[in-house]
């Protein structure tokens, strides 16, 4: 009798390890997420500190569009980091508004995608708060 394994035995073993693999991915998938979004904060936290430090040096008046703090002096950031969620790898979103344009927000479309937000009464209103990740001088982010 020759030694070996059966086909049987074969096909236990791959739906073991199919098994097993199914329900390993989707904890990576979580922490993908997971590190995406502290990403995204730490990164919207230096674009806030940038845009910060562009109204101190610019006669108080906030950048018209984040490229222009990338220019200032004294540089804080060199180039506008991309989106970690964003499907085209766009740059973080960025909105002036409220009374007399004092208000900014700076925002990723978050964990599922389609994130957004705008500046309205002085107030950040965000398009989906499941998923938009934001740091404003008009509130803060509560989720995700």
């Amino acid at each position: 009798m020759k030694k070996g394994f059966t086909i049987i035995e074969l096909l236990i073993v791959i739906a073991i390890i199919s098994i097993l693999v199914g329900l390993i991915l989707p904890r990576f998938k979580g922490m993908q997420d997971e590190g995406n979004i502290a990403k995204a904060k730490g990164e919207l936290r230096t674009l806030e500190t940038a845009v910060e430090s562009y109204y101190i040096h610019n006669n108080s008046a906030y950048p018209a569009t984040l490229a222009l703090v990338t220019a200032q002096t004294p540089q804080i950031v060199s180039a506008i980091p991309t989106d970690p969620f964003s499907a085209a790898g766009a740059a973080y979103g960025y909105v002036r508004g409220g009374t007399n344009n004092k208000y900014y927000v700076i925002y990723s479309a978050g964990p599922a995608g389609n994130g957004s937000a705008t500046i309205t009464a002085d107030a950040v209103a965000e398009t989906n708060p499941t998923s938009c990740i934001y740091a404003s001088n008009a509130g803060q982010d509560a989720q995700p």
